[in-house]
C-alpha cells in the first residue's frame, strides 16, 4: 500500500486569543443551539487561501514563501461587525472593511502560482473577508431558526493584523502550522 504523503494546508489571517474566545463561544452556542460544530474544527479565521493538497515535504518551501512574502506586508487593524450569512448554510461575523484583506490576498495569488506553482483552480480568485461561526452541517431547517436570532445580534471587536497562519489538518481538524509576522513598523 502506498503511503499517503499529502496533506491539507490553509492559508488564513487569524485574530488574537481573546477574540478568537469570544468567537469560539459563538461556535459553541451553535454546536449546542443548532447541531452545527463544524466551525469548531477550526480556529476563529479569515480564509486567504482555501484548503488545497501538499506533499509534506513541501512545507519548507511553502513556508519560506510565505515568509519572505509576509515580511514585506504591513499590519493592519480589522474590526468585527455584527454577523452575515450565505443562506441557506452559513453564518458568519463581518468584517467592517475588507479592502485591506482583499490586497493582501491579491499579492498573495501572485506568490502562490509564480512561487508555489499553484494551479489556476487552486487559487481562490476572490476572498469574501469573514469569520465563519456556523458551515456545512448547519441544515436549512436549523439555519431559518438561527439566522433571525442572529440578524440583528451585536458582535464587535477589533483586532491588528501582524501575521498571517498557514493551517495544517491533522486527520480530525486544523492546527496552526507556522505563523509568518508582518514588517514591523517604525
Amino acid at each position: 500500500m502506498m503511503e499517503r504523503n499529502y496533506t491539507l494546508y490553509f492559508i488564513a489571517l487569524i485574530p488574537g486569543k481573546e477574540l478568537r474566545e469570544r468567537v469560539r463561544a459563538v461556535k459553541e452556542r451553535m454546536k449546542d443551539d443548532y447541531n452545527a460544530g463544524h466551525a469548531l474544527k477550526s480556529p476563529a479565521h479569515i480564509t486567504l487561501q482555501m484548503p488545497f493538497k501538499r506533499n509534506s515535504r513541501d512545507e519548507s518551501a511553502i513556508s519560506e514563501a510565505l515568509e519572505k512574502f509576509a515580511s514585506e506586508e504591513n499590519p493592519f487593524a480589522l474590526r468585527l461587525d455584527g454577523y452575515g450569512c450565505f443562506a441557506p448554510r452559513v453564518i458568519f461575523i463581518r468584517i467592517e472593511d475588507q479592502n485591506p484583506v482583499r490586497s493582501v490576498h491579491g499579492r498573495l495569488k501572485k506568490i502562490l502560482a509564480g512561487q508555489l506553482g499553484f494551479s489556476v483552480s487552486e487559487i481562490m480568485n476572490d476572498v469574501q473577508p469573514h469569520i465563519t461561526v456556523a458551515t456545512r452541517d448547519l441544515t436549512k431547517e436549523a439555519f431559518r431558526e438561527a439566522w433571525p436570532e442572529f440578524q440583528n445580534e451585536e458582535f464587535r471587536g477589533t483586532f491588528e493584523v501582524n501575521s498571517l497562519f498557514l493551517l495544517k489538518h491533522n486527520g480530525k481538524y486544523w492546527d496552526i502550522l507556522k505563523e509568518f509576522p508582518f514588517r514591523k513598523n517604525g
